[in-house]
């Protein structure tokens, strides 16, 4: 995670970067302006290493902004709404190396609307990648995710990709799509010997989802799929990364919402040996690894996890730290060491974080 600093040294540049994000204002074209210092192609657009990351303010979009800035990349943050922007001034920026060693900015913000094709472009212009990492959640923290988010979420996919298409320095999209986009099948027959494995080449069946109420698999499914279909005989690559469940230090004050909706159904998925979650990093790392490979072996779809939940201390663990009733994700009667019907399969993540030259 980089070299260590005195203390001295990192409190001085944390003041110089509170300094620098209290002291600027939205210009008129919506990008937030400050001193940058340098031109675009000075701040990263010439050599190629100036990306987009969406909702870089959330859970896993601030992870993967920081793990960009450590590999070098200048990166602009496409934020939705004022309260992003709000969030980005208040954050305590304990892990954004905002500064480059000359002083120039490697990262700030525009506003972007999902939804307006013309605005995304706007953001996108004079990036080489986009990192989409946006998800919709229930505003009121109610709900977590309804159908017609998941609705809403497929078209923003879909808006997404046209705007990279169209946006002619942007090449290349890393997607953020969900583990649930692979797992939600019918159960395989009991009389099979050994379990089902569940990989990239699986999808969740959406009639399923939606006859179950599963939004947030079904959205993600949606999206995922969305996605593809944009992008297929256009002038871009993809690949998508699907992640189970993200945890990590603060998740379940940062992302708490989104993991509800994420285990609705989550006694199934514990019975089937489907449950599972991933560290933040991880993920963060998952996403440039497989970035840094696309012009080489990076293609498709990739599972991304670290641990299957597979005894009933470990479920009791996961409801503490989200602070939900307990037995809500296993039940009394549920027999961990059962046979699972599926298991899961990363390896071809695995392969690929093998053989590159910096993912551990």
């Amino acid at each position: 995670m980089g070299v260590l600093r005195s203390m001295e040294s990192r409190e001085a540049e944390m003041e110089g970067i509170r300094r620098m994000i209290q002291g600027e204002e939205m210009g008129s074209e919506g990008e937030w302006k400050g001193n940058r210092g340098g031109t675009n192609e000075q701040r990263g657009g010439a050599d190629g290493r100036m990306v987009c990351v969406t909702s870089g303010v959330s859970f896993l979009g601030f992870a993967v902004v920081n793990r960009l800035l450590s590999r070098g990349f200048t990166v602009r943050l496409a934020l939705e709404s004022q309260e992003d922007l709000e969030k980005v001034r208040e954050m305590e920026m304990e892990m954004f190396s905002g500064t480059d060693v000359d002083g120039c900015r490697r990262f700030w913000a525009v506003m972007a609307d999902v939804m307006d094709l013309d605005s995304l472009c706007r953001a996108f212009n004079g990036c080489v990648a986009v990192f989409h990492t946006s998800s919709f959640v229930d505003p009121s923290g109610v709900s977590g995710y309804s159908k017609q988010m998941a609705e809403v979420e497929a078209r923003v996919a879909e808006r997404v990709i046209e705007a990279c298409v169209r946006t002619e320095s942007v090449r290349k999209c890393v997607f953020t799509s969900s583990l649930l986009a692979c797992v939600w099948r019918q159960s395989s027959p009991l009389n099979h010997r050994l379990p089902v494995i569940v990989d990239e080449n699986c999808w969740s069946d959406e009639t399923l989802c939606r006859d179950r109420k599963l939004w947030f698999a079904l959205g993600k499914t949606m999206a995922e799929k969305a996605a593809w279909r944009a992008a297929r005989g256009r002038n871009l690559k993809l690949v998508t990364v699907c992640p189970a469940l993200i945890t990590g230090p603060g998740f379940c004050r940062r992302n708490a919402t989104a993991s509800i909706a994420y285990l609705k159904g989550s006694q199934e998925l514990f019975t089937e040996g489907l449950l599972a979650t991933v560290d933040v990093n991880r993920v963060a790392d998952a996403h440039v690894c497989v970035y840094e490979a696309m012009d080489d072996t990076a293609c498709g779809r990739y599972i991304c996890y670290g641990h299957v939940i597979r005894r009933g201390e470990d479920v009791v663990e996961l409801e503490r730290q989200l602070g939900i009733i307990r037995n809500r994700i296993s039940s009394e009667t549920t027999t961990p060491d059962r046979p699972n019907s599926f298991e899961l399969c990363n390896s071809k993540l695995s392969r690929l974080i093998s053989t590159s030259r910096w993912c551990h």
